[in-house]
């Protein structure tokens, strides 16, 4: 069940209902993917990282991860898959807050673990989503409207349980300062010695506290950074990729395509042609 965009026969949104075989080896996808997993378990490898899940849970990733489960025995679950042109969620960041909750965000898991009574209300929602499907002529507009009901529901929760305390260890403020220090300095502070510094720890120390906090080292969570602002500015604006590599402070466009891809498996130029502009750089330009 699927829809393919007319223009460029990218895939809009799909529904199918698949396995963990289906993703037993590595594979890239170039849109938004959201995994509902009923029952079962397993570790689920986002790019370098991993992490262990046990349904019900949801599993998100953003386009072009390198994506893997590693399970023991075949987990079912169904995959939804949307491009940006179908739901673009930072246009819709004032209804649905899921950008840098479920998608594009480098310090936290990205999973949404539910109660029962949760998952059977995704359940339902996945079935209304298939009985749309099925009709001779699906809604567009109806599909949307699902998609974003799930993606709202998924926000409310992890917003619920990152309140509670209840996903990830306890907060550690040194972590959280370096986080926010990254945040500020990624562009000009490239070594995990630079913010040991401003932290006044050892960089062993320093390293071992980020391991253990964010499942990163350091050096992944910088690179991570910048290669996130880069993704951004792709989608997001219509700076051509010379630009881009400018505004990120490297020495010439070669050496930012070279690093993008490094750490992405895709051109600068193959990642905006298949994930396409977002109609926020258009309204930024208004």
């Amino acid at each position: 069940m699927k829809a393919i965009h007319a223009d460029t026969k990218e895939l809009l949104f799909s529904l199918t209902e698949a396995s963990s075989v289906a993703f037993s080896q590595p594979l890239q996808l170039a849109e938004y993917v959201v995994l509902f997993v009923p029952a079962g378990k397993g570790v689920f490898h986002a790019d370098f990282t991993t992490f262990t899940f046990s349904g019900p849970v949801l599993l998100f990733a953003t386009p072009f991860q390198l994506l893997r489960l590693e399970t023991k025995e075949e987990v079912p679950f169904s995959l939804l898959r949307f491009h940006g042109d179908f739901y673009c969620i930072e246009h819709h960041r004032a209804e649905v807050a899921c950008n840098g909750l479920l998608f594009n965000n480098i310090y936290q898991q990205p999973f949404v673990q539910l109660s029962s009574a949760e998952a059977r209300d995704f359940s339902q929602l996945i079935a209304q989503l298939q009985a749309e499907f099925k009709q001779p002529e699906p809604s567009g507009i109806v599909l949307k409207a699902y998609l974003q009901l799930l993606l709202a529901k998924s926000s409310a929760i992890k917003l619920k349980t990152l309140a509670a305390g209840q996903d990830g260890p306890p907060a550690d403020e040194q972590m959280e300062q370096f986080r926010q220090l990254l945040d500020q300095h990624y562009l000009t502070l490239h070594k995990p010695a630079d913010y040991a510094e401003l932290l006044a720890v050892s960089p062993n120390h320093f390293t071992k506290k980020c391991n253990r906090y964010f499942g990163k080292s350091p050096s992944r969570l910088i690179q991570d950074r910048l290669v996130l602002e880069a993704k951004k500015q792709l989608h997001l604006t219509r700076k051509s990729v010379k630009e881009i590599a400018h505004a990120l402070r490297f020495d010439d466009e070669f050496y930012f395509s070279r690093f993008f891809k490094k750490h992405t498996g895709v051109s600068p130029q193959t990642f905006r042609r298949r994930t396409g502009i977002s109609i926020v750089a258009d309204l930024s330009m208004q």
